[in-house]
């Protein structure tokens, strides 16, 4: 308990336990180690008995004493590191540890070497590895010194970041699979700022503090992990991870890191959900600006362009850009955002080949997919537009062509064969859906079956079309409708994939007294889980179970979902002029 002690010339209970036991006189040699040890003020000494007299125990008048004087030596260490010059200071912390770190086991003064050691932009090498290899120094040490203990220990900083990186993965699956339905309150909702508040960010922040080399293991750690698993969501925490260090300005990281200009613009376009024109030339700048030599870097950018939020972004500005195209009478090749947009989606989506190839070339664009496949995917919004003014037309005007219902084959061979024209018809059947437009979404739907890498079969698009599903609640008291979407689409795969099973599970649990009675019963005979299915199946099937019971016992309906449209306001009529 008293170890160092004797380093430094003081007594310990040792020595006073072997004086008591060797003397003749126990009072007399208690005394003298009281006056040889005790505080050297000499007006204090007539001041104890005076205490005495009051029953205040030496013990916790010297207690006291210590305490104050511990909490004025920690507010002077303080000032030491804050006042002065750098090798005046560091000058001072470093004799003053020498002479404090003996008792760095003591308890009591602990705190005080602790701060100290804190305050030391480099603490001597000697006494890094002794609080290394004492466990409970170690993990009581300030975060400033096991930096230091880190940066040359990345086996150790790694047992420290690996479950923060669990703990992120989960959290972004399980935001995935919330129970909650909402096209508002989606997995996209937060802005940027508000995500990167989560704990796990900012305590990945804390630890790298201003220390390029300890950033730089923990973005090697990333791709490390990212070409391991493929899960885009460690991307999105390589992006989260600079745009906190660039909150909180620091500026020896993101001066040094080639993907902060571009991560930052980025970011803003993410903010807004849209790519505009002057920021998609700012984007273009840094991506042409990528020297011979440097290309290197665009295994980061890649990486940052496959973060989901990015992707989510860079999909929902190109249908934008389309439906402009369309109003404007334009080919998709005399667009130079278009072109862009295509660019950074096929450098986001060829980032797992490209880091783990090492190849660090940007991959080449398809011609057929400027000129055959989005030309297609604007021949759908034009197909959609000519219906709806059809049917505003007076009956004896309409047209005898009902609504197109087959679709070109270079359409779907490229959404089987081509990852950057699958995401793009992906989140063109999420704007159709979001437009409550079922005749497109009945004519899209079969092709979903088979797409480049399964990806309609994907967390992220589930999450998104089943949220976005909930606006054609009323859609589904149709049966063709309910075969089309279940037995056309999603039941094609749920027994081989457990995650699509969990998310048609999710969406009936939401919307299942809307469905055709007869065609509830077959789902949830369907979706009944087997004994490979994990908990979460099995959860959300008992829930589905329990409230179709509910609503079998229940004499009136559930409550209807409101609808998300604005109630129009009533306006008076203007008073007639004087």
């Amino acid at each position: 308990m008293f170890s160092g002690l004797q380093e430094l010339g003081i007594a310990s209970g040792d020595e006073l336990k072997e004086t008591l036991t060797n003397c003749a006189e126990p009072l007399k040699a208690i005394d003298q180690f009281q006056i040889e040890n005790g505080i050297l003020l000499p007006s204090l000494q007539s001041a104890l008995p005076f205490l005495d007299l009051h029953s205040i125990p030496r013990l916790e008048f010297h207690q006291s004493v210590f305490d104050e004087l511990r909490d004025k030596l920690l507010d002077k260490v303080a000032t030491i590191a804050s006042e002065g010059k750098d090798g005046d200071r560091y000058n001072k912390l470093e004799d003053l540890l020498g002479k404090c770190f003996p008792l760095v086991k003591v308890p009591s003064i602990q705190p005080v070497v602790m701060c100290v050691m804190k305050h030391l932009p480099k603490v001597p090498e000697e006494k890094l590895k002794l609080v290394m290899a004492d466990k409970e120094l170690y993990k009581i040490c300030a975060t400033e010194v096991k930096r230091q203990i880190w940066q040359d220990n990345q086996a150790l900083f790694g047992d420290e970041v690996s479950p923060l990186l669990k703990q992120y993965i989960i959290e972004k699956e399980n935001a995935l699979f919330s129970s909650e339905l909402s096209v508002l309150h989606n997995f996209f909702s937060a802005s940027p700022k508000t995500r990167r508040q989560g704990e796990v960010v900012q305590k990945l922040t804390n630890m790298i503090g201003k220390n390029v080399k300890l950033y730089d293991m923990v973005l090697q750690f990333l791709r490390t992990l990212f070409l391991r698993t493929r899960n885009v969501h460690y991307c999105t925490l390589r992006a989260e991870l600079l745009m906190s260090l660039h909150d909180l300005d620091i500026s020896e990281i993101c001066s040094v890191d080639p993907c902060h200009k571009f991560t930052w613009c980025l970011d803003a376009c993410i903010r807004e959900r849209f790519v505009d024109a002057k920021r998609a030339r700012e984007l273009q700048g840094f991506l042409d600006g990528v020297k011979k030599g440097q290309e290197q870097v665009l295994g980061d950018l890649s990486m940052i362009l496959c973060d989901p939020f990015a992707i989510n972004t860079l999909a929902l500005s190109t249908v934008k850009n389309l439906q402009e195209l369309v109003s404007q009478d334009a080919l998709p090749r005399d667009s130079a955002d278009l072109l862009l947009l295509l660019r950074m989606l096929s450098l986001g989506q060829g980032a797992w080949d490209m880091i783990d190839s090492q190849v660090f070339k940007e991959p080449k664009m398809e011609i057929e997919l400027i000129t055959k496949f989005l030309p297609n995917l604007m021949a759908f919004v034009v197909d959609d537009h000519s219906f709806n003014v059809d049917q505003k037309l007076p009956t004896e005007e309409k047209a005898a062509n009902l609504y197109p219902t087959s679709l070109p084959e270079p359409f779907i061979k490229f959404i089987q064969e081509n990852r950057v024209a699958c995401e793009i018809a992906l989140y063109y059947v999420l704007h159709i859906t979001k437009q409550r437009n079922k005749n497109a979404i009945l004519r899209l739907l079969p092709s979903l079956v088979e797409t480049y890498n399964s990806m309609a079969f994907s967390d992220i698009f589930l999450h998104l079309f089943t949220s976005h599903l909930t606006l054609l609640t009323e859609e589904f008291a149709a049966e063709d409708f309910c075969i089309a979407l279940f037995d056309g689409f999603i039941l094609t795969t749920f027994s081989s994939k457990e995650n699509v099973h969990r998310h048609v599970l999710r969406l009936l649990l939401h919307l299942h007294h809307k469905v055709v009675p007869s065609k509830m019963i077959s789902l949830q005979k369907a979706l009944e889980p087997t004994k490979q299915s994990t908990d979460a199946v099995k959860e959300l099937h008992n829930q589905l179970t329990e409230k179709i019971e509910c609503l079998k016992q229940s004499p009136t309906q559930m409550a209807e979902t409101p609808p998300l449209e604005l109630p129009l306001r009533t306006v008076s009529a203007p008073a007639a002029a004087v």
